[in-house]
Order: structure tokens, then C-alpha cells, then sequence
């Protein structure tokens, strides 16, 4: 079959979901995940952020479930800074039901849905919706919108081989990603055994005083880390700029996407190894935090006002970001917040009242070596996706586009 240029509507089923009433959400995880605009991320659902409905009053929303293999398009705000708001759901996702405005694609006979996904990946298709979106304070598309637009849709074994050489640089992606996952997993727990429940190297033999085991002291956060230290830059040439929208909630690495380059410098400064502290409501009560290494050596970056930016003093940058991923620091923060409601903002003070335990210096060596290569496996792993994904985008349009043969 010639390839030839098809519209969306010929080609996939673009459905949207209906207004689920919101008195019926519930929180509990055994209920059905629903996919609302703001779980929709860059190429990812931000499953942490969902309401469910009810698992025993699903009867006629049966058209609206959605599967592996499923896309979904955010179609209120869908292009941010960021970039697009869509994904494709994976095999391990539950199994969830579509919200209103948020559009799910599936491929008719003759296209394939994985094919499918690298048509919505593409640059044309986000330009296309970035140049069409309506609306001054919601900007949004509609469903006929998405069916408008125009790609080249060749023969389903073109299709299939398109997608092979695509997939294979996303599976390889989405497997550092776990990798990276299960590495910061690991050292969160060993954090949480040495500093919370003192479980350490020895600790039999370590009598406790005041629950604190022997040679261990507590110390304010703000005698242990620096919060906000001056970092000055050696020219005032170009600077990397790091938004909110560039650190995640549930891990320690910065989206590469958002950042960018800047010709001045904002007031928040820092560099590899530093901590990112999201100081504004509801950024901070969403866990947004993030660790500092997509830097070059001695390369200082800026970003967000609304950032905190925390560095070792008394105790290594790993103890600082393992720390401020803890639920009693972030709570101890949240406590201080003052400000309008929508605009609330931490108080420095709040650093003054959270006490850090502080181990024997040779403690804190044995601890920093045994996460350090887990930090450091961290960064080479999202160096590694940075090159595949760039790698994966030279190549998405020129196999799109027909340029390359396969």
C-alpha cells in the first residue's frame, strides 16, 4: 500500500469521557483510577494525583475504560511549557476510565495503535495543537480539532517497522526509569533505617539516651544544611534555567524538557549536588523536590523564585535531598506556610524547628558511600534516556515523514 496523508477522524476513534460527579470521588486505591486532565503528563500518567470512582457503580461506563495500549489527551491546557500532555498507557497501568475533556485515541482497522502513539509524539502534531488551542484563560482544543489534523499514513508493515525502531528506544527509556526508581527506593529505606529507626552498622552495641543512640546528636536543619546559600557565577553570559514545572513529586531527577537557557540569571542559584525545595502551595504538599546532577562540573545554574535550595553543611548533599524527602519535614514546612489562600509560601523558620540527627563522622562515610553510587548510578541512567531520547526525536520525523526507508 502507498503511503498517503489521512486525517485523524478517518483513522482513530477519538472519544472523550463524561462528567463524573465529584461527591462520588473517593481515595480509596481499590476503587477505579479516573484519568482527569491533570493526570496527564509528557508521556505519562501522574497516577499519584487520581481520584477513583466507586468499583461497584462502573455499569455504563463501560465505553469509557481504558487499557494498555489506550492514548489519552489532555484537551484543557494541553501544551505547557512542559510540552504536550499525552501518553499511552502501559501494561502494568490499572485499568481506569476516561474523564471529560480528556480525549482517548485508539486506532481503526488499517492503522496501528502503535503507530498511533509516534503520530501524537510528533513535533507536527504538537505544533499543530499549540497553534490551534482556543480560550484565554482555559486555553483548550476539541474532539473535531484532533480529527482535523493531517499525517502521513503508510502501509500497515511500514507502520510496523516505523514503530519497531521507535519502541525500541522508548522500552529502553522506560527501563532506566525503573531502574532508577528501584535505586532511589533502596536508598530511602537504607536512609530510613540508619536515621529514623537507627538500625545502622553496630547499633546493638550503641545504648540510646533520649532515643538518640551514643556519639549522635540533633541539630536544627538550618545549623545542618545551608538553605538558600550565595552561589555566585564566574561570567554573566548565558544561564540553564530550571522551572517548577521541571521536578518531580515521587523522584529526585529533573526534567531535561522544561529547562532552558536564559540570557540573566534570577536570584536563585545553585549547582550539582543541591537540593530543590518547591516553598509554594501546592507544589510543596505535592512532594515536588528535586537533586541537582544534570549540571556540568562547576557549571551554576538558576531557576524558580519559588524555589529552596539546600546544601550541606554538617551532613553530606545526599543526607540533605533523603531528608527533605521524609514526611516530617515536608509537614514541618507545610506548618509554616503563610500567605493568601492559593499563595502560601515556607517560612525559613520552619528549618529552625526540624531537628536532623547527625551520626559519628565515620558513620556518615560508611552511609554516603554505600548511597552515593546509588546517586550516582541515578544520574548516568537519565543521562543515558537524555541520549536516547534525543537519539529517538532525530529520528521520529525523518521515519514519519518517509525520508528514511524501512
Amino acid at each position: 500500500m502507498m503511503a498517503r496523508t489521512a486525517e485523524i477522524g478517518e483513522c482513530v476513534e477519538v472519544v472523550s469521557g463524561p462528567a463524573f460527579k465529584s461527591a462520588q470521588f473517593t481515595d480509596n486505591p481499590s476503587d477505579v483510577p479516573l484519568i482527569k486532565g491533570e493526570n496527564v503528563a509528557q508521556g505519562y500518567i501522574a497516577w499519584d494525583k487520581s481520584k477513583y470512582w466507586p468499583a461497584n457503580d462502573t455499569e455504563g461506563y463501560e465505553r469509557f475504560g481504558l487499557g494498555a495500549g489506550d492514548i489519552v489527551l489532555a484537551m484543557d491546557r494541553p501544551w505547557i511549557t512542559a510540552g504536550l500532555k499525552w501518553a499511552r498507557l502501559r501494561p502494568h497501568d490499572p485499568p481506569s476510565l476516561l474523564v471529560q475533556r480528556v480525549a482517548r485515541l485508539r486506532a481503526k482497522p488499517g492503522m496501528r495503535q502503535d503507530y498511533l502513539t509516534y503520530v501524537i509524539a510528533s513535533t507536527q502534531f504538537s505544533d499543530y495543537v499549540r497553534n490551534i488551542m482556543g480560550g484565554t484563560n482555559v486555553p483548550h482544543i476539541s474532539g473535531a480539532q484532533i480529527k482535523a489534523f493531517k499525517f502521513r499514513l503508510p502501509g500497515e508493515n511500514e507502520q510496523a517497522a516505523i514503530a519497531d525502531i521507535l519502541s525500541a528506544y522508548d522500552d529502553l527509556i522506560e527501563n532506566n526509569r525503573r531502574r532508577i526508581a528501584l535505586l532511589e527506593e533502596a536508598a530511602l529505606l537504607l536512609y530510613r533505617e540508619w536515621f529514623v529507626h537507627f538500625r545502622f552498622p553496630g547499633h546493638e552495641h550503641a545504648p540510646l539516651t533520649d532515643g538518640l543512640p551514643e556519639g549522635w546528636e540533633r541539630v536544627p536543619a538550618a545549623e545542618a544544611f545551608e538553605v538558600n546559600p550565595k552561589t555566585s557565577r564566574n561570567d554573566d553570559g548565558v544561564i540553564r534555567y530550571i522551572p517548577m514545572s521541571a521536578l518531580s513529586e515521587t523522584g529526585m531527577v529533573i526534567d531535561r524538557g522544561p529547562v532552558e537557557d536564559r540570557d540573566k540569571s534570577t536570584s536563585v542559584r545553585f549547582r550539582n549536588g543541591d537540593t530543590l525545595l518547591a516553598r509554594i502551595t501546592p507544589c510543596l504538599e505535592n512532594g515536588k523536590t528535586g537533586y541537582v546532577q544534570l549540571l556540568a562540573e562547576d557549571e551554576v545554574a538558576c531557576g524558580s523564585t519559588e524555589f529552596i535550595v539546600l546544601r550541606g553543611r554538617r551532613v553530606s548533599n545526599y543526607i540533605v535531598y533523603l531528608t527533605a524527602r521524609q514526611h516530617d519535614f515536608r509537614e514541618n514546612a507545610i506548618r509554616s506556610m503563610i500567605g493568601s489562600s492559593g499563595r502560601q509560601r515556607v517560612q525559613p523558620s520552619c528549618f529552625d524547628r526540624y531537628l536532623v540527627p547527625i551520626p559519628p563522622q565515620v558513620l556518615s562515610t560508611l552511609f554516603d558511600e554505600a548511597v552515593g553510587g546509588m546517586f550516582a548510578q541515578i544520574g548516568n541512567l537519565d543521562q543515558q534516556n537524555q541520549k536516547l531520547a534525543q537519539a529517538r526525536d532525530l529520528l521520529l520525523p525523518r521515519l514519519m515523514n518517509g525520508e528514511i526507508a524501512v
